[in-house]
């Protein structure tokens, strides 16, 4: 009974916080820069896959109406379908490559942004005098009780001077 009341008296004094990751995230200028950065290499990268896919549908057109026609020699049609194949398989690799650059620019680009949010919450965190600082965005938390943790979101905001 006596080791009871200390443990009572100090989980009184523990503080938790909490805040939403993803509301501050996505009114940094930062994020906006990065997504802007990120779209317009999807555009390009999106342009170049068009028209790589537009050429071979062509030369693939091209191809069958010879074929159809039977206007190519043997060797000049198997050359052709060869030039296709080898077409297609670049069509594919370029965009499995594009694929990677995107999610590299993805993580290139956010890396920094997670990072000053980190350093905002953990400053705020220890200004605050929390031992816990939830994500409510990251992670799945089914209740919080307001009047036990502390909604800090606004204050991390106001930490990376955002209003």
């Amino acid at each position: 009974m006596l080791l009871a009341l200390p443990m009572g008296v100090f989980a009184q004094n523990l503080k938790f916080g909490h805040i939403n990751a993803q509301e501050i995230i996505t009114v940094m200028p930062e994020f906006t820069k990065a997504q802007n950065d990120i779209q317009t290499l999807e555009k390009q990268l999106t342009a170049e896959l068009q028209r790589t896919q537009e050429e071979f549908n062509k030369k693939y057109q091209e191809f069958q109406q010879a074929i159809a026609k039977d206007s190519l020699p043997p060797n000049i049609a198997e050359r052709r379908q060869k030039e296709l194949q080898d077409m297609m398989q670049r069509q594919e690799q370029f965009q499995q490559d594009a694929q990677q650059q995107m999610a590299k620019a993805q993580n290139d680009a956010m890396a920094p942004i997670y990072q000053k949010l980190d350093n905002a919450i953990k400053a705020v965190g220890a200004a605050e005098g929390v031992i816990y600082i939830f994500d409510l965005a990251r992670t799945s938390i089914p209740y919080v009780n307001e009047s036990q943790s502390i909604n800090l979101t606004s204050k991390v905001k106001a930490n990376l001077g955002i209003k």
